[in-house]
């Protein structure tokens, strides 16, 4: 303003002495209490721009003398407020470094400079308290700031995580709530309502969860389309397993309904997820529905092959013969013939149709592959089949150094595939649907899963020509009480025990 003044007076100044150059100065006469002044009009407008322009200074001087007080004071509190601003600067700083002793001291040293920001203050308490190992007066502080609306999701935050650290999941869980409900668009809060709905086993709320991240853009349509697969595949697991194991009211007939409902729903949404067709196709087998139970599979075989899907498929029948049997899979491989595990089961076809070289012949297919201990078990039962007894043992001895398969191990040998208990599933649920691939609880466990190792005798008991030289009572040694010892030995030993029966994949399954 007061450059636009002095740029105007400039101007009008410049005007009146181009005008009075030019020989048109006008006159001014003042007349003022007994005073006559005469002057040329151009000097009067000067006089007068002049006289203006000193009467402005002089109040400008004025107003700067009688305002210089509280400028002085605007002053000292703008440099406590800056003074404040470094303090609390150099106090996050120190809190971040894991130096709690200075960062308490920039804490007292900020809020003895003013009141301006006391939320920063407060939540600098806080953190130096944490930093210093003093988790009691950090709860405190942290505690002191829910009775402040816009502290009181940091806050939430904090004592969730000072909860989880104690291992109190309840009071994670309701720090959590509390402040899900105050920001819905805050993925961490989201996530820990989640993780406590999925250790609770409410699939429901879960998938509810899901359904509302999405809509507020916290998950990707993709990590929404997999979740919802795998708690609806859990939820179907759960509710079938209750059912089960009640007394077939009419209720229970409902859940098996929803179960088989959600099952499908599964099945159809992620084709790719083995466990969603597996129960899907469990719960169709039980329902009689055998033709709808195989087309589950084999969509879910096309999209991605796993060993529970054709051991799965096996079982749905059981009044074929082995060649019948191994058609029927050789037509399921089929479906999907290029990956490994469709390779590995044209492999099992061949040995349960007896076809040794045929699963010689297959199992070339797999020399590229890694030796695991699966594949070594496979190649051993056909080195035994075609009486090749000496390879199988070698394969044997291999296959114990040799790493398991997860997709395999994770299998009970007990009971169905993928019974798993709730903790399980909410696994699956949450690794499945950040990364598209399977847990394996069972395998990480390492409990017992599968064998697909023969069980051959060790020694060479049937083939050795010295033993047999003894039997048919060869002469003696030149020890012949050496020799004696042996004989007694060898007609001391008890027979070799006969191998374990292997279980079938299924514990219901009959007819193999």
């Amino acid at each position: 303003m007061i450059r636009t003044t002095l740029a105007v007076l400039v101007v009008v100044a410049l005007a009146v002495l181009v005008i009075a150059l030019r020989g048109e100065p006008g006159s001014a006469d003042l007349t003022w209490l007994g005073w006559d002044v005469r002057t040329t009009a151009a000097a009067a407008v000067l006089i007068g721009l002049f006289g203006s322009l000193a009467a402005t200074v002089f109040w400008r001087s004025f107003i700067w003398v009688v305002e210089a007080p509280r400028r002085a004071a605007r002053a000292l509190a703008e440099s406590r407020r800056r003074q404040a601003g470094e303090a609390l600067a150099r106090g996050f700083l120190a809190a971040a470094g894991g130096d709690g002793l200075e960062a308490r001291r920039q804490a007292q040293r900020a809020s003895g400079l003013g009141d301006e920001a006391p939320a920063l203050v407060r939540l600098l308490n806080a953190q130096a308290a944490e930093a210093a190992g003093d988790a009691a007066a950090a709860r405190a502080a942290y505690a002191a700031m829910l009775g402040f609306p816009e502290m009181r999701l940091v806050a939430h935050r904090a004592l969730m995580l000072a909860a989880q650290g104690e291992g109190d999941a309840a009071e994670a869980g309701r720090h959590a709530a509390a402040a899900y409900a105050l920001a819905r668009t805050a993925p961490w809060a989201w996530r820990a309502v989640l993780d406590a709905r999925l250790a609770a086993g409410d699939w429901r709320e879960a998938l509810e969860l899901m359904a509302g991240a999405l809509e507020r853009r916290i998950v990707s349509p993709l990590v929404a389309e997999r979740a919802r697969a795998a708690l609806l595949t859990a939820s179907a697991a759960t509710a079938a397993s209750t059912a089960a194991s009640s007394s077939g009211a009419a209720g229970d007939e409902r859940a098996r309904q929803g179960a088989l409902d959600d099952a499908q729903a599964a099945a159809k949404l992620r084709p790719d997820f083995a466990p969603a067709a597996v129960v899907a196709a469990r719960l169709l087998a039980a329902d009689g529905r055998l033709a709808r139970a195989a087309q589950v599979i084999e969509t879910a075989w096309k999209a991605a092959p796993h060993p529970a899907l054709w051991l799965a498929y096996r079982d749905l029948r059981t009044d074929e013969t082995p060649r019948e049997r191994a058609a029927r899979l050789a037509s399921f491989a089929a479906f999907n013939p290029d990956p490994r595990e469709s390779r590995i089961l044209m492999v099992e076809q061949a040995l349960i149709a007896g076809d040794a070289t045929g699963a010689r012949a297959a199992c070339a297919a797999l020399e590229a592959e890694p030796l695991t201990r699966r594949l070594a078990g496979l190649r051993a039962r056909v080195a035994a089949q075609l009486g090749q007894r000496d390879e199988a043992r070698a394969f044997i001895v291999r296959a114990a150094a040799a790493p398991a398969e997860p997709d395999w191990s994770d299998l009970d040998p007990e009971g169905d595939a993928f019974a798993y208990a709730p903790a399980d599933w909410a696994r699956i649920a949450a690794v499945y649907a950040e990364t598209g691939e399977l847990a394996h609880p069972r395998y990480e466990r390492r409990e017992r899963s599968i064998s697909d190792v023969p069980e051959l005798p060790a020694a060479y008991a049937e083939s050795s020509p010295f033993i047999g030289a003894l039997e048919l009572a060869a002469p003696p040694l030149d020890d012949g009480d050496f020799g004696e010892d042996v004989m007694a030995g060898l007609e001391a030993a008890p027979p070799p025990a006969p191998p374990r029966p292997r279980r079938a994949f299924g514990a219901r399954a009959k007819g193999r």
